[in-house]
């Protein structure tokens, strides 16, 4: 099972696109979309569709996370990390940073989210605020990513803020070397 260690090198993220590297159009119409991501995944896979969760631990949040939160860089967060699975292929990385005063109220029961996809949730809550998305062109040295998960090709990913009862959450998603070619290039 992949194991995954604070990155070494964090991913630069930005609302902007870098002006020398581009996605497919067809990828980053999947980057940039702002609907569900999970429910795109469960179509294009036509039901078979699973999370297996890597890890759910309390841990701080890395510095570019915490600064995107608002939070002090020492504040213990719950970090969920999960392969989305399409085809029982490992379709998309995700990392969702949940800070424990987030989880209260009537969101304190994400902290057992389990195998369940965090994405069906959220989209499902009248109330859900959503920042802008950032993306990130994300290779092997930045540690970010389980390694055997990727190939030698670097790897597009989106992280944006989600609020529910004005409590943040992060999610990042990075679209691994398995994802569909036909979805890559719609």
């Amino acid at each position: 099972m992949p194991t995954i260690s604070p990155p070494r090198r964090e991913p630069r993220w930005s609302t902007q696109l870098p002006s020398h590297i581009h996605p497919s159009p067809g990828l980053l119409t999947w980057l940039l979309d702002a609907g569900s991501l999970t429910a795109k995944l469960m179509k294009l896979s036509k039901g078979k569709f699973r999370v297996q969760v890597l890890q759910q631990v309390h841990r701080r949040a890395s510095k570019s996370e915490a600064l995107a939160l608002g939070i002090d860089f020492g504040v213990l967060c719950l970090i969920r990390e999960v392969i989305l699975r399409g085809e029982d292929q490992p379709w998309v990385f995700a990392r969702s940073v949940l800070p424990l005063t987030s989880l209260t109220g009537p969101i304190r029961h994400l902290r057992k989210q389990r195998n369940r996809p965090l994405g069906a949730f959220l989209f499902s809550q009248p109330h859900l605020k959503r920042s802008p998305i950032a993306l990130s062109f994300i290779s092997r040295h930045h540690a970010y990513v389980p390694e055997e998960l990727l190939n030698d090709a670097p790897v597009w990913g989106r992280r944006s803020i989600f609020w529910l009862h004005d409590k943040p959450l992060l999610v990042s998603e990075v679209f691994l070397p398995h994802f569909p070619e036909v979805a890559k290039n719609i």
